[in-house]
C-alpha cells in the first residue's frame, strides 16, 4: 500500500511538471519569431519617411460594455462592434419588472485565433545599391541608401466580407504575441541611409540589397449573430450562429530592413 501511494505521487508531481509545457512552448514560439536576425536593421531613426502608428491604437471597453463582453459564451474582441457598445444608450429601468426585449446589431465578426505565424525577412526587394570596382586600384566601400520611395502594403491572403474589421483583428492578435512594430502599411523614405560598410575588391562588382520584411498569420475567425437582451432591469449579450473561417494575412514589419550582400 506504501509503494502505490508514492508511485501516486509521483504520477502527479510529472503530470505538474508536464503540464504548462504547452505555454512554455508558445511562448518560444513568439520569442522567436520576435527576435531580429543580425542582418535586419532598424532604420526608424534614419528613415526620412515618418511612418504612422495610428492603426495601431488598441480601443477599451468602458465598464457596461466590458461586462457584458466578459459574461458572453463567446469571446468578443472587435474593436468596432466595442466602439458601437461603448456608445449604447440602452439603459433598462430597475422597476421594469417582467420585462423582455432582443435587440439584433448584426452579424459581425468577432475575435481571430491564430493558428499559426512566419515572418519572411525578404517579403519585398525595396532597393538596389551597386558598386562596381572592376579596373579599380584598390578595395572600395559602399553603403545602403534608398533610391526611390517603397511602399509596403499588407492585406489579407483571401478574399472575404467585412475585410477591414477582420485585419484590424488580425493585427491586433499579432501585436500581442510579438514585440515587431506591426502595421499592414509601411514606407521607406526616399534618401534612407545606413551607416553599415560592405567592402568591394579590386576587379569586383558588389550589390546591396534591400528588403522589407513582413509577419504572415494563418488562423480563423469567428462570427456572429450579435443580439442585445433585455430581461427586466438586465442586459446581456446573447450571440447566435456563431461560425469560424480560415484566415491569413501579410502584415509588414515598420522601419525594418533586411540586406543581402553579394560580389560579381
Amino acid at each position: 500500500m506504501r509503494l502505490k501511494c508514492v508511485g501516486l505521487i509521483v504520477l502527479i508531481s510529472i503530470f505538474s511538471f508536464v503540464q504548462p509545457l504547452s505555454g512554455f512552448a508558445e511562448q518560444k514560439e513568439n520569442k522567436e519569431q520576435s527576435e531580429i536576425p543580425s542582418h535586419v536593421l532598424n532604420i526608424a531613426k534614419d528613415n526620412t519617411y515618418p511612418n504612422s502608428t495610428e492603426d495601431q491604437e488598441v480601443l477599451e471597453a468602458e465598464k457596461l460594455t466590458d461586462e457584458l463582453i466578459n459574461n458572453s459564451d463567446v469571446r468578443i474582441s472587435n474593436p468596432e462592434l466595442i466602439e458601437m457598445l461603448n456608445e449604447t444608450t440602452i439603459r433598462p429601468s430597475p422597476f421594469a419588472v417582467g420585462y423582455r426585449g432582443e435587440i439584433f446589431l448584426g452579424r459581425w465578426p468577432l475575435s481571430y485565433e491564430s493558428k499559426e505565424r512566419n515572418t519572411n525577412w525578404e517579403y519585398q526587394e525595396i532597393n538596389v545599391n551597386e558598386l562596381n570596382n572592376q579596373g579599380g586600384q584598390k578595395n572600395e566601400e559602399m553603403s545602403y541608401e534608398q533610391k526611390e520611395e517603397k511602399h509596403i502594403k499588407g492585406g489579407l491572403t483571401t478574399k472575404a466580407t467585412h475585410s477591414d474589421q477582420m485585419m484590424k483583428l488580425i493585427l491586433l492578435e499579432a501585436q500581442n504575441n510579438t514585440k515587431l512594430p506591426l502595421s499592414f502599411q509601411s514606407v521607406i523614405g526616399r534618401g534612407t541611409k545606413q551607416n553599415n560598410k560592405y567592402a568591394v575588391p579590386v576587379n569586383k562588382v558588389g550589390k546591396l540589397h534591400a528588403y522589407a520584411p513582413a509577419l504572415n498569420e494563418k488562423g480563423e475567425v469567428a462570427f456572429g449573430d450579435v443580439y442585445i437582451q433585455l430581461k427586466g432591469s438586465k442586459m446581456s449579450i446573447d450571440v447566435k450562429n456563431v461560425t469560424r473561417q480560415g484566415i491569413g494575412a501579410w502584415i509588414p514589419i515598420q522601419d525594418h530592413v533586411s540586406f543581402s550582400f553579394e560580389l560579381q
